[in-house]
């Protein structure tokens, strides 16, 4: 099959964001430390942008709404990331650690 062929495919999109999302959900189930799964998450949000943005360059009318879509899903994922980053240096302040584990203790 010819590159060119691939690069014009659907399905060729959805299995890299399939392969993503897998790998997101996989760091999100297995790695302990906050830091991993704020990377897996990541991982997952850039899953659900190339989808949105295969669908939106085959089968969408319109040519914005997939860019649209995934421009917010990046502002979230900024955003997702500094709260992240900022709960995790608060956690490991308290507990000198980032194992999810501690947050246990946690009350309130």
């Amino acid at each position: 099959m010819a590159p060119l062929a691939l690069y014009n495919s659907l399905e060729t999109y959805l299995v890299i964001g399939a392969m993503l999302f897998g790998m997101g959900i996989y760091g999100m189930v297995t790695r302990r430390t906050l830091i991993g799964m704020l990377i897996a998450a990541e991982l997952i949000l850039a899953a659900a942008s190339i989808n949105f943005m295969a669908f939106n360059r085959f089968t969408a009318p319109d040519p914005a709404t997939g860019q649209i879509f995934t421009l917010f899903i990046m502002a979230i994922a900024a955003a997702e990331a500094a709260i992240g980053l900022s709960i995790t240096i608060a956690v490991y302040r308290h507990f000198k650690s980032i194992d999810a584990e501690d947050t246990a203790q946690l009350k309130g």
